[in-house]
């Protein structure tokens, strides 16, 4: 009797002391991360940085780590931008992943196009809105032609190179036929590249032929379900309290921000980093990286 008495005793202890845990601590309980991935990829400017792995990087290893964690949930928000930042993020969550032995859930925002696509394929399950747009496998690049406006000014263009093709499509030039071929041939190089990265990652489930799905296209939610380019629709919240409980843990995982941020070395260029000066002379480059930056989210309607 005195033994019955001492467990339940400590039972009640045991359930006391329990009560002062986080719950993400608590045994049983499931704990799926969240981190959101949001924005153009790639170096824009100093003061208009974009999504890169190294900006990326500690956020998804403490997703990854997270203990209890049944999964990791990623919710992405891209029109898609550089190639190379793009595969290396692709990369770094699949290599998590691996090394954890967790599945990764992807949830798509407004868009997950071109290199935000590449990003989405990541994950084993794809979900997204009825209005979410998905696709765009492809790749694009453009400038400007400015020869003809810098004669009508007065303006003679002085170029000194080594190397036949170091000036190839310079914007003050006129265009060079056999360059926008070398450029083409490049493109083409990079778009298989991301082609043979969704084959791969979507495999079996990609049920629409080559010539629809790999040129440059995007679509809808439900149309991109029908393509095997997503999974089913669905958003985080009922998604995962289906597959995991009413009482799973969504934290959502961000960058250090404020003193935390500059103990960790990540400052914000108005930190002292810039000089009122050097912010001016950067005016140019910011109008232009923001005009590029909002013409690559119009192409999708945002």
């Amino acid at each position: 009797m005195a033994e019955q008495l001492n467990d339940r005793e400590s039972s009640g202890l045991a359930d006391k002391l329990m009560q002062y845990l986080p719950a993400r601590f608590r045994p049983g309980t499931a704990v799926v991360p969240v981190v959101r991935l949001s924005g153009v990829i790639g170096a824009v400017t100093p003061l208009r940085p974009g999504m890169t792995l190294a900006g990326v990087a500690r956020v998804l290893e403490r997703a990854f780590s997270m203990r209890n964690a049944k999964a990791v949930a990623l919710v992405i928000n891209s029109p898609g931008g550089s190639p190379v930042q793009s595969r290396q993020i692709y990369l770094r969550i699949k290599q998590l992943a691996a090394e954890k032995k967790l599945p990764v859930l992807v949830f798509v925002e407004d868009v997950a196009a071109s290199g935000g696509y590449m990003i989405a394929c990541a994950g084993d399950e794809i979900f997204c809105d009825p209005s979410s747009i998905l696709g765009s496998i492809g790749v694009v690049g453009g400038s400007f032609g400015f020869q003809d406006a810098i004669k009508r000014l007065g303006i003679e263009r002085r170029l000194y190179t080594a190397g036949a093709h170091k000036a190839m499509l310079d914007p003050f030039l006129p265009e060079n036929p056999d360059d926008v071929a070398k450029l083409k041939a490049l493109q083409r190089e990079i778009h298989q590249i991301f082609i043979a990265l969704v084959r791969e990652s979507r495999g079996a489930r990609l049920k629409g032929e080559d010539d629809t799905l790999f040129t440059g296209e995007y679509w809808a939610g439900a149309s991109s379900i029908a393509l095997g380019l997503a999974d089913g629709i669905g958003d985080l919240r009922s998604t995962l309290r289906a597959r995991y409980g009413e009482k799973v843990l969504t934290p959502v995982i961000a960058q250090p921000t404020g003193l935390l941020s500059g103990l960790l070395g990540r400052k914000s260029p108005g930190a002292g980093q810039l000089s009122a000066l050097e912010s001016m002379a950067g005016l140019p480059d910011e109008l232009i990286s923001a005009v590029e930056t909002r013409a690559i989210w119009a192409k999708f309607g945002f």
